[in-house]
């Protein structure tokens, strides 16, 4: 009986976390260097080519919200397609392109630091995947917290 109801649950949870807001994206933006012959053929993937990887905010009052925006561009000969972005911390938000980015096209990934609770050095990393290779890139952000004297 416990069986049952364990695999009961699992089914439960295994349908109820799906998130029915994903749109369908066309195999055609997955792009894979890998053949059978066993050689790589690089040239016709997107390139993610960022202008900076790391941002340093300076000194932040605490309780202050601080953005900034990461600007890259597509440098290479297919269309690039951002699948998700990881912050190290929930003090981290992110905003990135959802839809494909195509060759030579620029966009920009903010990225808003809540200093709410925090004190001191802070140094925060972004993590975006990609249908690129490597397929992750990681972005740091810094910032100095400092409080008010009352």
């Amino acid at each position: 009986m416990r069986y049952f109801a364990f695999i009961g649950i699992f089914l439960l949870i295994l349908t109820g976390c799906g998130d029915n807001n994903n749109k369908v994206l066309s195999t055609d933006l997955v792009k894979n260097p890998k053949t059978v012959s066993g050689s790589e053929d690089m040239s016709q993937l997107p390139v993610i080519e960022f202008d900076k990887l790391t941002h340093d905010f300076g000194k932040v009052t605490q309780g202050e919200k601080v953005t900034f925006n990461f600007r890259f561009k597509n440098t290479g000969k297919s269309d690039l397609l951002i699948t998700s972005v990881n912050t190290s911390c929930g003090c981290t938000a992110s905003e990135f392109p959802r839809e494909p980015i195509k060759p030579g096209e620029q966009k920009s990934l903010r990225v808003t630091f809540d200093s709410e609770g925090r004190k001191g050095i802070q140094n925060k990393t972004i993590t975006v995947v990609s249908n690129c290779q490597p397929d992750i890139t990681v972005l740091r952000i810094k910032a100095m917290v400092v409080t008010m004297n009352k």
